[in-house]
């Protein structure tokens, strides 16, 4: 078993901190807000650090599950001055590709290896230790990595070089976006036409329509309730990267960008906290 330190105890880090410490490793775990941390350890077997560069002393491997570019670099660089020789970081963050890169060659020059390791699968996929966990870095520091990440995932899978987990993600998050507005279109219009929602997706759920947001969304979906999964903010943070990552590799993505802006109309209607599949309302209103 490994000495691991997990920072960041949010909707997802919270859990996977768990099966770390369930599968027998030892964790440290820090938050940004001590409370959550607490509430952790009453719960789990494992200590709770003051601060990042506390947690990460002394651990083979240090892993961090945060909100964006700008969390990543602060707690990194609380981490950095315990940073040594064989350590390995794995960021499970959604973030940037270039961060990515940049924190990969910081950590090399401390004698450690870093993994970029965006997940997919929502909060289910953290409380169920089911997540899909996409990775970027060497093949060695992978291998060691996965040890640990058994701990919580379903599915892992070395993408390539670092910052193709990040670039993988968006690859995620622009079929998702896509598939979801396809989904609230189709239930939109089923409702106009006065057809029975549930007789539609029981006769076309078994064919080429069908996908998971289909099956686990559209009763919720035509319920009008939104409160089941990822949040419209986050979704917003992660097709900001996308959009980004696109522009700077020459990418075309006209139906993503129309999507993100049909979520930032959903945030201005109150949904910030809904989760993606309330799509439907902003066409429901409109209608």
């Amino acid at each position: 078993m490994a000495r691991t330190a997990f920072l960041g105890l949010g909707v997802m880090g919270f859990h996977m901190a768990g099966h770390l410490a369930r599968a027998g490793h030892q964790v440290s775990v820090w938050n940004r807000s001590p409370e959550k941390a607490q509430a952790w350890k009453a719960v789990h077997r494992g200590d709770v650090a003051k601060d990042p560069a506390s947690a990460v002393f002394g651990a083979e491997f240090v892993l961090m599950c945060l909100g964006d570019d700008p969390d990543v670099r602060a707690v990194f660089e609380a981490l950095e001055p315990s940073l040594g020789a064989g350590m390995t970081v794995i960021d499970h963050t959604t973030a940037s590709a270039g961060l990515a890169r940049d924190l990969a060659l910081r950590c090399k020059a401390k004698g450690a290896r870093f993994i970029d390791a965006p997940v997919s699968g929502g909060e289910a996929g953290a409380i169920n230790g089911k997540l899909t966990i996409m990775c970027g870095g060497e093949p060695a520091a992978f291998a060691a990595a996965e040890t640990v990440m058994n701990a919580f995932a379903r599915k892992i899978t070395l993408i390539g070089e670092i910052g193709a987990g990040q670039l993988a993600k968006s690859v995620n998050q622009i079929c998702i976006a896509g598939i979801v507005q396809g989904l609230a279109e189709g239930l939109h219009f089923a409702e106009k036409a006065g057809l029975d929602a549930e007789k539609v997706i029981e006769a076309i759920s078994g064919g080429a329509a069908q996908s998971w947001q289909m099956e686990n969304r559209w009763k919720t979906m035509t319920e009008g309730k939104f409160d089941f999964g990822f949040a419209v903010d986050w979704m917003r943070k992660d097709l900001r990267i996308t959009l980004d990552a696109a522009r700077e590799t020459g990418a075309s993505l006209p139906l993503t960008a129309m999507v993100d802006q049909y979520y930032a109309d959903v945030q201005a209607m109150g949904g910030s906290r809904w989760d993606t599949s309330s799509l439907i309302a902003r066409l429901n209103r409109d209608a």
